[in-house]
């Protein structure tokens, strides 16, 4: 059975977080010896949001330094960024010529929108088609999503199934694989951990400022001697994340008997995050002393996915007649 092509994708809106690294980055790493992995650092689709130009060049090489250091090899995968292989502007054009309206204004990315009071931008509505552009570019035959991206996917399934009914089969068909369902990481307020709510905790701050962030989770005015609810609290459900279930449970009972606050419970989170991070900080900073090192990867991951985008591209334009 021939080795399957993997390809993912992380856009470079900021620093990235927890819910980042459990929610993609760390599946990413597992696909690598499961296949051929291509992972793309998505700047243009960074540009919906991002209008900062030194904002998405720093981001853009600083998601990638922080995927190289949580494990991501370069000589199992493909690192590069979305923007170095351009051909998939160009496929994106050409899919969309392909795309009804209706496809286009079902996708929930551009129904959340509606109804609230802002600009809605070509970019945002499109973003489904540029996203099939990304995989249908690469030939991938299966695309790690969270459930929340399958529709995405059954896009690029529809979108490919056209191409090849109008020109003949030049499209590989991509199946979704499902990640599995992780409960909502939470983030600072209790709300879900997410950029747009500004309540983040970032992969690799110095430890004053992590120490800082930890301390600051909202908790209720529960008193240090009263029992406390292990079941909603952030502390306890970001603390299972780094923890062994001896020591979650050890912190479940000393919430429910009392007697402690949830200062020291915070304290517990902080030396959990600080020690699990800690190899990665190491790679982090080995690979920071080195200028080069990043951009030496992006550039060799750029040159292997240009090698397999330019065949592609080659039998789409002659299929749709914009070559011989």
């Amino acid at each position: 059975m021939p080795t399957p092509r993997i390809l993912s994708g992380i856009k470079p809106t900021g620093k990235p977080h927890i819910g980042n690294y459990f929610g993609m980055m760390r599946p990413a790493i597992e696909w690598q010896d499961r296949g051929e992995a291509f992972y793309f650092i998505a700047d243009y689709h960074a540009l919906t949001t991002v209008r900062d130009p030194a904002a998405l060049r720093e981001n853009s090489r600083g998601v990638a330094l922080d995927f190289l250091a949580c494990g991501l090899d370069p000589a199992k995968a493909v690192l590069f960024r979305q923007s170095d292989v351009p051909q998939v502007t160009e496929l994106a054009w050409i899919l969309t010529c392909m795309t009804p309206m209706p496809m286009l204004e079902n996708c929930h990315a551009y129904k959340d929108y509606l109804g609230k009071d802002k600009t809605i931008y070509h970019g945002l509505f499109a973003y489904p088609v540029l996203m099939a552009a990304d995989i249908l570019l690469y030939d991938s035959n299966i695309v790690p999503v969270g459930r929340d991206q399958k529709q995405h996917v059954e896009v690029t399934r529809d979108l490919a199934a056209a191409m090849n009914r109008q020109y003949g089969s030049i499209l590989i068909v991509p199946e979704a694989s499902i990640l599995p369902e992780l409960a909502t990481i939470p983030g600072l307020d209790g709300r879900k951990m997410s950029k747009s709510y500004e309540n983040t905790i970032e992969l690799f701050l110095e430890e004053k400022a992590l120490r800082k962030k930890i301390m600051g989770i909202i908790t209720d005015s529960t008193p240090v001697e009263a029992a406390k609810d292990p079941a909603g609290s952030a502390i306890v459900s970001l603390y299972r994340l780094f923890a062994s279930e001896a020591d979650v449970k050890r912190m479940e009972n000393d919430f429910q008997a009392g007697g402690i606050g949830y200062g020291d419970f915070k304290k517990r989170l902080f030396g959990a995050i600080w020690e699990y991070f800690a190899p990665m900080r190491e790679r982090r900073a080995e690979l920071a002393a080195d200028p080069g090192a990043v951009d030496r990867v992006l550039g060799d991951g750029a040159r292997r996915a240009e090698s397999v985008a330019n065949p592609v591209m080659e039998r789409v334009r002659g299929a749709v007649g914009l070559r011989a």
